[in-house]
């Protein structure tokens, strides 16, 4: 086999200067650089998310109890969005595989279908960062409570829907009768954040006070995740205890009694700490992905105006494989520390 044998390079030209000391290209030895000083950056992003998680022990949240939606279905599935997300990224580094064989082999078309194939596959992932960004911060249907005794709880269940307000008090837009049918959950969350829902009464944004017309919530459970007096952390409430203690929160009339979703000064699902990793670290992977796509596209276009047929080799399609695996490799990191560990 002796067409498979290492080819064996004297040491003077090994170490002499004028040529790669490992048979390769500049730009791969400057990409592999590159690879390298990021991978120190993500792990030292990845690190400093350990270490801070680790002080705040029961009180951090759990990605089932997090990541639970699905688009057009709704709550009730704990990571499967997650997990498809995840699937189609890594299909997507076997497409780029797939296309830099077919570089080696000068086959042209073959490389202009999969690079198709993998940026159809960034676009996924990258269209479903944003929508899961969207849901995580506007937050869950009820939000997290502070209870009578301080304790912080999250709440799972089914909400009841919100069928309208019906105005008692008018105010600068709305008369005493007029139903309110439109952008119903927005106002009814906003309100209970504001501290503008009070004894089942709702004030509107243009000052009127209207009846909430909604149904009853059920499967109510409160889970504890900071200590008040009474409660312990990790403590479940259920059953009308439940609904009683959480419409006692929305209807308390207190600002911040309720929060909804996370931003970079409050977070419904746990410390203010989670919530600025979440939106950092994966908000610098989204835009490597992005980066990559947009990378991915200026390279496909090359391929398919021949460019690099022309110069008689696809290796400008497998650098960008080895900025693309590496994308997808950090993902894996990053998809166990957020919402399986």
């Amino acid at each position: 086999m002796a067409g498979h044998a290492s080819k064996q390079i004297d040491g003077k030209t090994l170490w002499g200067g004028k040529i790669s000391p490992f048979s390769t290209s500049y730009g791969k030895l400057m990409m592999w650089f590159f690879l390298v000083s990021d991978a120190l950056t993500f792990s030292g992003l990845l690190i400093a998310y350990g270490f801070t998680r680790h002080d705040y022990l029961g009180s951090w949240p759990i990605g089932e109890e997090t990541f639970e939606s699905l688009p057009f279905l709704g709550n009730g599935f704990p990571l499967i969005y997650v997990a498809l997300m995840t699937f189609i990224l890594i299909v997507s580094s076997v497409t780029m595989v797939l296309a830099v064989e077919a570089g080696h082999r000068m086959d042209k078309k073959g490389v202009t279908k999969w690079m198709i194939a993998t940026i159809i596959g960034g676009f996924f992932f990258v269209g479903s960062q944003a929508w899961e960004w969207k849901h995580f911060i506007h937050g869950s249907d009820f939000g997290r409570v502070e209870l009578a005794d301080g304790s912080q709880a999250i709440v799972k269940g089914k909400f009841g829907d919100i069928k309208n307000f019906t105005v008692v008090e008018a105010g600068h837009h709305l008369a005493v009768g007029d139903k309110v049918t439109e952008d119903l959950k927005h106002e009814y969350t906003h309100a209970a954040a504001e501290g503008h829902i009070h004894n089942g009464m709702i004030t509107l944004h243009d000052g009127s006070i209207a009846k909430i017309n909604k149904a009853a919530n059920t499967d109510m459970r409160l889970i504890v995740k900071e200590y008040g007096g009474t409660y312990a952390m990790g403590d479940e409430i259920k059953g009308p205890e439940a609904v009683k203690m959480y419409e006692e929160a929305i209807n308390a009339g207190e600002k911040n009694r309720v929060i909804y979703g996370a931003n970079m000064k409050q977070n419904e699902y746990g410390p203010q700490h989670y919530g600025q990793f979440f939106f950092f670290i994966t908000g610098f992977h989204g835009f490597h992905v992005f980066s990559g796509v947009m990378i991915n596209i200026i390279i496909l276009l090359g391929v398919i105006g021949g460019v690099y047929h022309k110069r008689g080799h696809y290796e400008m399609v497998e650098k960008t494989g080895l900025y693309w695996h590496f994308v997808d490799l950090v993902w894996v990191f990053v998809f166990t520390f957020f919402y399986l560990v």
